[in-house]
């Protein structure tokens, strides 16, 4: 069921909002351990709803961005989830089975077992950008780990959220999975509600807000944040080849996403020259952007005219700005071809700000270590693509940088890897969802030790100074 907020009254949305977690929260004490086989079927009842509405919500998502690409929402947004509910349901058992721990000589004999149980409510706080991949994707988790959960939806995305809504009630009661819907003023209530665990996308800005918020509950914090995330060219690699590689991951929802490539670090001699190679592969690609639907608009006029003035910022300072194609930015269709952007410094907007749009930012470097230096003077990045085929120089970035996750002759494709962890570092975000990790994240570990008849525990109580204690210390301490 869809919960549009009251927004006029903030003590009736602050009670509308504290209504509906009591609910789940009674719904969760009713059942706090839901079996593999409850679990199992609320996997595959969402997997089919995601197959039956995939249609109307790509259709939902090209109105909210006026373009928005049908292929780019299958594979972006819906093919990701109905693999992760695939993998979730072929590991759940394993994951759930409690873990045999070693109790050791001193604990002996008594068993060690670590049990998974869910951590209750789960509140999930989803952008605009993915909204399906970035809410039903973290729904996957809580739910395979047992929880109930509450997804506070974006704003921006009111056609879409429509579709989630309805999707979502069709096979879940609120009391299991509730939808919100709100402006700003809801989300910051919703942060600040007491769940027993919260899971934010977004903004680095917006992401000390949500934890400064969640610190008054205690509640623990998973945050997906984003950061400039670069991509090294090191001097061995083709230029054609890395822009092949590359480019994609810029180009997909017109760069607005968390883990695209927010500039790229190139041998000072070759910036021409992957200029040309990316205009080359551009026009292969899309061509025209104006009237072409596989090349997505942006969002909204805010974010329209933020991305414009970052890039007029630029030009003011000095930059040089060369488009992917010969066309025009299309201010009333919101599209803007990759806008290739040389020349730049650290005093440019562009450069201090995560990008979240197709501008590319072209850096030229002396040697690689200088990228490498570039790289961690700056906050540590949500992602880090490396563009190189030399062993050496693979080892020499990735040992010496630090990322929230990096791609070798690819970019932004790890997100997909559903065996692997997926989050940031630093100021990119903090914790891990997706697979095993993710279970782990919204599943409390409770160690259970157990003895049998025989309790060895007596010979370390009061009066202290016996043999067995002196033994003990002998045996121990050491």
């Amino acid at each position: 069921m869809n919960m549009p907020i009251e927004t006029e009254n903030k003590s009736a949305m602050q009670s509308q909002l504290d209504e509906l977690l009591r609910l789940q929260r009674t719904s969760y004490r009713s059942e706090p351990a839901p079996t593999y086989a409850v679990r199992v079927q609320q996997l595959k009842e969402l997997k089919q709803a995601l197959l039956t509405f995939q249609q109307p919500l790509a259709d939902a998502l090209n109105r909210d961005y006026g373009t928005r690409s049908v292929d780019d929402t299958l594979i972006s947004d819906i093919m990701p989830c109905i693999n992760n509910i695939n993998y979730s349901l072929k590991n759940l058992k394993k994951w759930m089975k409690p873990s045999s721990r070693h109790a050791g000589l001193l604990l002996a004999p008594a068993k060690v077992k670590v049990h998974y149980q869910p951590v209750g409510v789960v509140g999930i706080i989803v952008p605009w950008n993915f909204p399906v991949m970035l809410s039903i994707g973290p729904l996957i988790t809580a739910l395979s780990a047992g929880n109930r959960a509450m997804l506070k939806l974006s704003e921006f995305t009111p056609e879409t959220n429509k579709v989630l809504a309805q999707m979502l009630s069709s096979v879940f009661d609120e009391s299991l999975v509730a939808v919100v819907e709100g402006e700003v003023d809801v989300a910051a209530a919703f942060s600040g509600l007491a769940f027993d665990h919260l899971l934010f996308t977004g903004s680095t800005t917006v992401g000390k807000h949500v934890m400064r918020a969640a610190a008054a509950n205690l509640t623990p914090v998973t945050l997906e944040l984003g950061g400039k995330s670069p991509v090294v060219i090191a001097p061995d690699m083709p230029i054609d080849t890395a822009v092949e590689r590359m480019i994609y991951g810029k180009c997909l929802n017109s760069g607005q996403i968390c883990v695209a490539p927010d500039y790229v670090l190139v041998p000072k001699e070759k910036q021409a020259e992957f200029i040309t190679a990316y205009q080359k592969k551009f026009s292969t690609m899309y061509g025209k952007v104006s009237d072409n639907k596989d090349y997505g608009a942006i969002i909204n006029q805010r974010q329209f005219d933020r991305l414009t003035s970052v890039l007029e910022d630029a030009k003011s300072r000095g930059a040089t700005v060369v488009s992917a194609n010969d066309e025009s930015i299309d201010t009333a269709k919101r599209k803007i071809p990759t806008q290739l952007i040389t020349n730049v410094d650290d005093e440019m907007i562009l450069m201090q700000d995560e990008i979240f749009g197709p501008l590319l930012p072209i850096v030229g470097y002396e040697t690689l270590n200088d990228s490498i230096k570039y790289i961690n003077a700056r906050p540590r990045p949500l992602a880090l693509y490396i563009m190189s085929f030399d062993a050496q120089s693979q080892a020499n970035i990735l040992n010496n940088t630090h990322s929230g996750g990096v791609c070798i002759n690819e970019t932004v494709f790890h997100v997909a890897a559903d065996d692997a962890p997926f989050g940031g570092i630093g100021p990119s975000g903090m914790g891990h969802y997706h697979g095993k990790e993710g279970f782990l994240t919204l599943s409390h570990a409770k160690t259970v030790l157990s003895r049998g008849k025989l309790n060895t525990g007596k010979f370390v109580h009061p009066p202290y100074g016996t043999g067995i204690q002196a033994m003990l210390y002998k045996l121990f301490l050491r």
